[in-house]
């Protein structure tokens, strides 16, 4: 399997409990490495600018609110298979429905504050990866 990067963030609702540090352990336990890490805090302009693939969904509004609410930490990860990797880690959406051991079963309060993001694909990570870090941040 080929060394890729991915794109993760962890969300206000797990930086306001201090939660970065155990799910960094989480990260690097599954074999992946954080090569570009920064605390942010969005403006209304840049989660909407992230998010505009859900514009037309009854949510927007509400995941725009959220994701300027708090300070973030964007993360760029890198490993075998480091987009698959991540979501497994990261587990389903909904934490009740999330296998044990998984970054949303330990941490997420519900659906909508489920503490991390990971991309979907190689496309949506260079994207989000651009859209986050200039080249020169990511040490890998």
């Amino acid at each position: 399997m080929a060394i890729e990067r991915t794109f993760s963030i962890i969300k206000p609702d797990a930086t306001a409990r201090n939660l970065t540090g155990a799910i960094n352990a989480v990260i690097e336990k599954a074999g992946l490495r954080i090569i570009g890490q920064r605390r942010v805090r969005w403006s209304t302009a840049q989660a909407e600018k992230f998010y505009e693939v859900h514009k037309a969904r009854p949510f927007f509004g509400d995941l725009v609110r959220f994701m300027t609410s708090g300070p973030i930490v964007v993360q760029v990860l890198e490993g075998e298979g480091a987009i698959k990797k991540y979501r497994d880690v990261m587990g389903v959406t909904d934490p009740a429905k999330a296998e044990t051991g998984t970054i949303r079963k330990q941490f997420a309060e519900s659906i909508e504050r489920n503490s991390v993001h990971g991309s979907d694909s190689p496309e949506n990570a260079a994207i989000e990866i651009a859209l986050n870090f200039k080249p020169e941040e990511i040490v890998g």
